[in-house]
């Protein structure tokens, strides 16, 4: 079986989110396939597996569990399978996961678009302890299907959050998104962070699905559906979202950095 670390929503090694991709040739046991995810130790591994004509069988795991959407492993199997010639150039991708339908198409100059179900948020009250747990005070909270949604005043406060990784597992949900408007200049429209110590990820570099919650928070802040975001981790990331109805897509770039096999 060959498996690759691909950085996914960069164009250099090293920066991004790393991803697992894993070719198979059919579906397998999901127990091994969170144990190869553990061995892995990455945010997700993707498991992917033909399905038909430029259709595909997709699966994530975590180190700890399988999540049911996943943006930039997602990304990084799209990649792969253009890069080890198993997709033809132009063609869309059909990805069956537990979220649907996934799509997934190369742009000029190597850039993939993907499309999500958009996760817009309601307006929520502030859990208890929230903004002693993240160490800001927020001006706006939110619960997504599986998230919750944290606006803070303004970008440098995102930057600069210490939050208290241990008492963040405690919130109900997958992970708390951090956000802020982008400053003024920027070349960019909002910033975001990742929490999800839950589904055993402290802090995820970059998270393509939290952007299906960002994407519509944001066109309903700043009155325009095509925008973009920075992930303000220590590795950095950028995605490129427009809101179009109850889907969105993502744009990204990706990096192989690692390929290999899986010993018998």
């Amino acid at each position: 079986m060959r498996a690759y670390i691909v950085d996914a929503f960069t164009d250099r090694p090293f920066s991004g989110n790393p991803a697992g991709v894993c070719l198979l040739d059919g579906p397998a046991d999901a127990a091994w396939m969170q144990r190869v995810a553990a061995e892995l130790n990455l945010s997700e591994t993707a498991f992917v597996h033909p399905a038909g004509e430029q259709a595909y069988g997709l699966r994530w795991f975590t180190p700890t569990v399988e999540v049911d959407l996943c943006g930039h492993a997602t990304l990084a199997t799209a990649h792969i399978l253009h890069e080890a010639r198993h997709a033809a150039p132009d063609a869309e991708l059909h990805f069956a996961t537990l979220s649907g339908v996934l799509t997934a198409r190369r742009q000029q100059g190597d850039a993939f678009t993907l499309d999500f179900p958009a996760d817009p948020p309601t307006a929520t009250a502030a859990p208890s302890r929230l903004a002693e747990t993240l160490g800001a005070e927020p001006v706006w909270t939110g619960r997504a299907r599986h998230d919750l949604l944290v606006e803070l005043p303004k970008a440098e406060d995102v930057r600069d959050l210490a939050p208290d990784i241990g008492a963040l597992a405690g919130f109900s949900g997958r992970a708390v998104i951090v956000t802020a408007g982008a400053r003024e200049g920027d070349d960019h429209d909002f910033v975001s962070r990742v929490f999800a110590p839950a589904a055993g990820i402290p802090e995820d570099p970059v998270t393509g699905a939290a952007h299906c919650v960002l994407a519509p928070h944001w066109a309903r802040r700043l009155g325009r559906t095509a925008l973009t975001g920075v992930q303000l981790s220590a590795r950095g990331g950028r995605v490129g979202v427009e809101l179009r109805g109850d889907r969105v897509t993502l744009l990204g770039h990706a990096v192989t950095v690692f390929h290999g096999e899986l010993s018998p």
